[in-house]
């Protein structure tokens, strides 16, 4: 088996971070043709919209299970199969004319997405550690934050000159790209495999998720990115069709949301030193009144203006909260690398599609102020969410330490055993 070698893990981590925007990628780069997309295949939005909710729930159940498959048999081999698989998905997507097969790639997708972005994040767990790999684990949402900013702005250009089907040969060509660049300079990071044994893996996915702090943060991180996926769902027939703007206007504005949610990243990044609880006030406090202030605005000044506004301090408080927990979820274990990463990734995934999705079909999304309203909703669960972490991780650390003070005292009576021993 061919494995990293040491003067190749520099490229290889420049080609890591390069791969785990890639979900984010097949999300965003098509959010401006969805109208266009929807008169094609001759359907409703809604059925457009499943196109990315089907992805998002394939990648996340996927993301589940593959680190059990990554941890047992590699992470080099699987990914190489997958970008082939991803690109060639692409290429199917780009010229058929039938919804159906447009959905069923989309699965394939998520499945294939899973693997190529769990190996890289289990990537930098194999090759870094220590304050290396705090500072890498902490740059995740932020690389993964380049999606948003550049997928729909590349997207909404594509569109408007060569049609909604440049989004996904561009997709699958970049693939290629990256696949030629791995084969070249890629290897295998995995040290020692782990038995693929099924009774051994399912203990150790319930002992991750009992954690209850653990749990509680993927349900942190998938509320933030369902305020993100919400709006990419909802703006495109927003922008395009209420207020008559072009898809290059959904691809800019796609991009601020973006930003914003990078620039949260950066801010949580800087503050790595600050207390956690600190964080979690201001996130909290903020997310509410920002939402509040979201829905008053748009009832008396309902415009693209306003509506772009409220969105970027939303989704910069949104981002700021999920690198902050993204790195806590990631760092909370430091076996099963690939499980964890699997486990966060997917988890996160799966609450995000399981609330956007709803609000989208239960909400009439189109008018600004519902939209306020699903983004207070989406802040409440946050909000309260902080409550429940806070307590968690409380009793974790009570816990942690009376297991402590158990070993020291058996520590205590052991050499006390020794010395009376001794004596004798």
């Amino acid at each position: 088996m061919k494995t990293l070698k040491e003067n190749h893990i520099a490229i290889s981590t420049i080609l890591a971070f390069a791969l785990i925007p890639l979900s984010g990628f097949a999300t965003d780069i098509y959010l401006p043709s969805f109208p266009t997309m929807a008169i094609f295949f001759g359907t409703s939005q809604g059925d457009i919209q499943l196109s990315l909710v089907v992805f998002v729930v394939s990648s996340g159940i996927s993301q589940l299970f593959v680190g059990s498959l990554l941890d047992s048999f590699g992470r080099y081999r699987l990914g190489l199969v997958s970008l082939i698989i991803f690109a060639l998905s692409c290429f199917v997507i780009a010229i058929t004319h039938n919804l159906a097969v447009v959905l069923a790639m989309r699965v394939i997708q998520g499945i294939a997405v899973a693997l190529i972005v769990v190996g890289k994040r289990a990537f930098f767990m194999d090759t870094y550690s220590g304050d290396k790999l705090k500072h890498y684990t902490s740059l995740f949402s932020i690389i993964w934050a380049t999606a948003p900013i550049t997928a729909p702005f590349i997207g909404g250009f594509l569109h408007h000159y060569f049609g909604w089907e440049s989004n996904f040969y561009f997709l699958g060509a970049a693939t290629l790209i990256i696949l030629v660049l791995e084969m070249m300079y890629g290897g295998e990071t995995l040290k020692k495999n782990q038995p693929f044994k099924l009774r051994p893996l399912l203990n150790v996915y319930r002992s991750k998720l009992s954690t209850t702090d653990f749990t509680i943060s993927l349900i942190i991180l998938g509320l933030c990115f369902s305020m993100v996926i919400m709006y990419n769902m909802a703006s495109p027939f927003i922008i395009e069709q209420v207020f008559h703007q072009s898809a290059v206007i959904t691809g800019n504005f796609s991009l601020l949301s973006g930003v914003a949610v990078m620039a949260g990243g950066l801010l949580s990044k800087s503050s790595m030193r600050r207390s956690m609880y600190t964080k979690i006030s201001l996130a909290g406090t903020f997310l509410l009144a920002l939402s509040v202030l979201m829905i008053i605005s748009l009832y008396y000044l309902p415009s693209l203006f306003t509506l772009i506004v409220a969105v970027v301090a939303l989704h910069m408080v949104s981002g700021f909260t999920y690198n902050t927990f993204y790195s806590y979820a990631l760092g909370r274990f430091t076996s099963n690398a690939g499980i964890v990463s699997g486990i966060t990734g997917g988890g996160t995934y799966i609450i995000t599609s399981l609330v956007s999705y709803t609000l989208v079909s239960t909400l009439e999304l189109q008018n600004l102020v519902v939209l306020g309203i699903a983004y207070f909703v989406i802040s409440v669960l946050i909000s309260g969410s902080f409550i429940f972490f806070i307590q968690a991780q409380r009793r974790a650390v009570l816990s942690e330490q009376r297991a402590a003070e158990d070993l020291g005292a058996v520590g205590v009576l052991a050499s006390n055993a020794s010395i009376s021993s001794e004596r004798r």
